[in-house]
């Protein structure tokens, strides 16, 4: 049960948002509430016409003439499906209730990718979506239900993964000149300098793609 603390949490001073958190050892669930499209950031969920989105990018945006407008692009996390919405700036956006818990990614199964709770071993499954590319088995993350059903996985910010793949590079040189693409070990191809060798192990930001440096 969710029951170890309640709290109200705040935006700093000058924003709308207010969402209320209730967090036991496992898992934190961010009850329904409200934000302005002022405080967008990617990843965070809101509800649309009863069905929760998962902002994937946004722009403010303030035209010479006219009203100041914040242009994004949303994710249903329910049917996969992105579409771009604009909101008014300062506009009230209503936030999903969302139960996040941590759980580890222990193999696949088909197209269902599962995760486990190593304390109760409660199994959830999900098939793959964006966040599979980085995946690896083992890997915690936190899997994010809503009305009792699992729509989204949030991978650590950053993870350390294999070059498998890639052209030779200048060995030793690491003066950041150029870049080209690399496979990493999960099958995704990311950015990476010209330096960087086959058998390198680099960080990457799980939510841009970014190569952040070798490990």
């Amino acid at each position: 049960m969710l029951s170890r603390s309640v709290s109200w949490c705040s935006k700093p001073r000058g924003s709308s948002a207010a969402y209320r958190t209730q967090s036991s050892r496992r898992s934190t669930r961010v009850y329904a509430g409200t934000t302005s499209s002022n405080d967008f950031k990617n990843g965070l969920t809101i509800e649309i016409d009863g069905a929760p989105y998962k902002v994937v990018e946004f722009q403010h945006v303030k035209p010479g003439k006219g009203s100041a407008f914040v242009r994004s692009k949303i994710k249903n996390l329910l049917t996969g499906n992105t579409n771009e919405k604009t909101f008014r700036a300062g506009e009230k956006v209503d936030t999903a209730d969302i139960v996040r818990s941590k759980r580890q990614y222990t193999y696949k199964d088909g197209e269902d990718f599962c995760f486990m709770d190593m304390e109760t071993y409660d199994e959830s499954r999900l098939q793959e979506d964006e966040w599979a590319k980085f995946l690896k088995e083992g890997m915690q993350v936190e899997i994010c239900e809503w009305n009792g059903k699992v729509i989204d996985v949030a991978l650590p910010n950053t993870v350390e993964l294999l070059v498998v793949e890639c052209d030779p590079g200048l060995k030793g040189d690491t003066s950041g000149g150029g870049s080209k693409p690399a496979k990493v070990e999960t099958g995704a191809t990311v950015t990476v300098p010209l330096f960087v060798q086959i058998d390198d192990v680099i960080q990457v930001d799980t939510r841009t793609g970014d190569y952040l440096g070798r490990a």
